[in-house]
């Protein structure tokens, strides 16, 4: 390892010490109306192809020989600003860019430089502007990054109206998902119909699929990384929504004028509340969620900032004699310090929780289950602007995880409670993006991570029968099973022509914590545990190959990109393992291997009235379990033949658009019973291979209409009309088997479907 990096710092400043006498530009880009931070802007120097983009903080830097540049700062949906700078020494140039109207899109996927996918080493990777998703139609009207997302080639959504995800064949739980750097376990909100993210309270979002930089890790299959809004350091100002189901609510303002500013946007819904008011049926009903985001942020000097952002999310389910809940809260303290024109470092101190629990009153008894898992993460990053041509980030992280145990009492009494867990993950990394000519570019990294479980803890070790055969004692604050795991990453861009490229990437990710689930949608109840003896870290290498074409003065952008995924030590339950409050779950468990292979299609218009995007994905996912299937390979659940998504939006005038979803794809994999047989009379359903049947293909057509009443620099209004499964699809949720009530002996299979036709008009305002 240290020969290895002493080689990869020698390789980099060996080229710094051949070039010329420089010097530096350096500073920050922000949106002129509200001092918001303008994330991976371009800065380039007019009249040659020298230049670089902003960080997640909006910081950039440039080396240059000196004399004398027009260097243009852009940002799509701003007006360009060009400034000449007589680059003698380090200079200090932040800029303040002004929104343009006449060049915001309605439906835009990326937030870079028009021709920043051909030229950029990323492949692999969705980003979202949020103020432009605005428009497309959703479930209940409610919008929703998650499910946007699953629009896009390679996102496959979990099921009809759920905001769950799986990417290119990976597991849920393989999505490492972010929230200011704090992570989220569980994104959903309403068993998944909502995301616990709040549009009004977020700038940007970026998911990798592949080709993952190294400064993630702890995930096998994808990095969702969401970052917050700072507010307006500008003015103060309200902005929400009213919806037919949930409300929403952002205060924003400065704390000092250009120094610092905060941010508070809270949300409801009130589905209880109307389900009472027009039926006496559902007077015990509780069923709603509410979440509140906060930001603040404060520039202490030129060189020093700080930031805290929190979230807080719960959701609340009641009926009669039942009542569930479960919620999110996270917290992250960060501090940007620049040290020079050329070093900026970043540190945070991140805490994440997760929390669920139930209740049920039976004949007056109480049975209450509850569990849960603490995080409390401290990393600190760099990024080095060695030179035009290089930029070093290294970093190192280190992660406690708190495992609260499945906790069963009955009648207010202890009845079962699984061991408490420990165990600590730490990373270390350092990636250079190097520009090796004008034709290619390259990035690689390497990212050393290990996992450790800590003590007290008694490990249990199981025969075929389930039974304890062996019992390991460990103290308190005692490390054992010891993991470490070398994880590289490699991106290269290769440019045909200033409108064509061809890209390449490979990625290595170990992940050591897993989610047990018996549920394609996901449930709150799932359970996550640590590795350990038993089970070891699932480690994933992905190779990708794609090919970038724009048309048309990049008006039209295509993409197709090919991928390859392994995994190793792969998780499942046991045939007929016993779930529910189970405390030796480990026992239930068998481990295997899986591969997911497919291509991706993706063919974008973002300029004039029609704008939109048409996405193909065509792809397979496989597991390999020697306890199941006899161990041949079998699908996954979430293997999906084909994928389709249409996003169309039309600008009928300045302030009346129309915009239409149409998607496709084939059924998930599912058991469905192969036969029956009868033991005291009871009708018993037989299962034989696993995820050998497929639900019905799912399609459906959504219909919005967005009215603008007024916009102008004192007040926005706006009506958003849309219509869910215009057509009326029965899309099936669930297919279950029982024995007829009118023909005993035969057994019958019921389709449930959630939805028809939806309709939902929510009227969203700001000022």
């Amino acid at each position: 390892m240290r020969y290895l990096i002493t080689t990869f710092l020698c390789f980099l400043f060996l080229g710094n010490s051949l070039t010329a006498q420089n010097a530096t530009l350096s500073g920050y880009l922000k949106d002129a109306e509200t001092g918001e931070e303008l994330l991976y802007a371009s800065v380039l120097v007019e009249g040659e192809t020298i230049g670089t983009t902003t960080n997640l903080y909006g910081f950039y830097s440039l080396t240059l020989p000196v004399g004398e540049y027009k260097i243009a700062y852009s940002y799509l949906g701003y007006a360009t600003q060009s400034i000449q700078i007589n680059l003698q020494s380090d200079v200090s140039q932040s800029v303040e860019l002004k929104p343009d109207t006449d060049l915001l899109e309605e439906v835009v996927v990326t937030a870079k430089a028009k021709n920043e996918n051909i030229k950029s080493t990323e492949m692999s990777v969705t980003t979202l502007d949020v103020k432009s998703i605005s428009k497309i139609p959703v479930l209940f009207g409610e919008q929703d990054i998650m499910k946007t997302m699953q629009l896009m080639p390679g996102i496959s959504g979990a099921s009809e109206g759920s905001s769950g995800f799986f990417v290119r064949g990976g597991n849920a739980d393989q999505n490492l998902i972010l929230l200011d750097e704090a992570t989220v376990y569980n994104a959903s909100h309403l068993l998944g119909f909502f995301s616990v993210f709040n549009s009004d309270a977020l700038k940007d979002v970026k998911l990798y699929k592949g080709g993952i930089p190294a400064e993630y890790g702890g995930r096998a299959s994808s990095v969702m990384d969401v970052r917050m809004k700072n507010g307006n350091s500008k003015e103060w100002g309200v902005s929400g929504g009213l919806g037919l189901i949930s409300s929403r609510l952002t205060v924003e303002g400065p704390i000092k004028k250009d120094k610092g500013s905060i941010l508070i946007s809270g949300r409801r819904t009130y589905m209880d509340l109307l389900a009472k008011t027009f039926t006496n049926d559902f007077d015990d009903l509780s069923l709603y969620f509410y979440d509140v985001n906060m930001k603040a942020n404060y520039s202490i000097s030129e060189k020093d900032r700080i930031f805290f952002s929190a979230y807080l999310g719960k959701d609340v389910f009641g009926l009669e004699d039942f009542g569930f809940d479960w919620g999110n809260t996270t917290a992250t303290l960060r501090w940007n310090h620049t040290f020079n024109s050329k070093l900026f470092s970043n540190t945070s101190l991140i805490y994440s929780d997760y929390n669920y629990g139930f209740n049920i009153d039976n004949a007056g008894i109480d049975n209450d289950l509850s569990a849960g898992i603490f995080d409390y993460n401290l990393k600190q990053d760099f990024t080095y602007f060695l030179n035009p041509k290089n930029k070093v980030k290294f970093g190192v992280q280190g992660i406690y995880h708190d495992f609260q145990p499945i906790v069963f009492t009955f009648d207010d009494e202890l009845k079962d409670q699984a061991q408490t867990q420990q165990a600590l993950e730490t990373g270390i990394y350092i990636s250079n993006e190097q520009k090796v000519s004008e034709r290619l570019t390259l990035n690689y990294g390497l990212r050393a991570s290990t996992f450790s479980n800590i003590g007290a803890f008694t490990e249990q070790q199981f025969n075929e029968l389930d039974e304890v055969v062996n019992q390991t004692t460990y103290e308190q604050g005692e490390f054992y099973n010891n993991y470490w795991t070398l994880e590289p990453r490699f991106s290269a861009s290769y440019v045909l022509n200033p409108m064509t490229s061809i890209k390449a990437s490979y990625n290595r990710n170990a992940q050591y914590l897993h989610l047990l689930s018996n549920s394609n949608a996901g449930s709150p109840t799932d359970i996550w545990i640590p590795s350990s003896t038993l089970v070891k870290p699932t480690i994933a290498d992905q190779v990708a190959l794609g090919y970038f074409q724009n048309f048309n003065e990049n008006k039209y952008k295509f993409s197709a990109e090919a991928y390859y995924k392994n995994f190793q030590n792969l998780v499942d339950y046991e045939n007929g393992a016993e779930i529910f409050a189970n405390t030796n779950i480990e026992s239930e468990l068998v481990f295997g291997k899986g591969r997911a292979y497919g291509i991706e299609f993706l063919l974008e218009k973002q300029e004039g009235k029609l704008t939109g995007w048409l996405s193909y994905t065509l792809s397979k996912s496989e597991r390999q379990i020697d306890e199941i299937n006899f161990g041949n390979w079998y699908a996954a659940r979430q293997d999906r033949t084909h994928d389709i998504s249409l996003v169309a939006n039309y600008e009928l005038s300045k302030n009346l658009s129309i915009s239409a979803t149409w998607v496709y794809n084939t059924g998930d994999a599912v058991t469905f019973p192969a036969g029956k047989y009868y033991i005291d009379d009871s009708l018993i359903s037989l299962y034989t291979e696993r995820n050998a049947d497929r639900m019905p293909n799912y399609h459906r057509l959504d219909l919005g209409v967005n009215w603008t009443l007024r916009d102008n620099d004192k007040y926005f209004s706006a009506l958003n009309f849309s219509l869910y499964n215009l057509y009326n699809r029965k899309n099936a949720y669930s297919i279950s088997f029982a024995e007829s009530e009118t023909s005993p002996g035969t057994t019958e299979a019921t389709r449930l479907s959630l939805f028809g036709i939806v309709p939902s008009v929510s009227w969203n305002f700001k000022f």
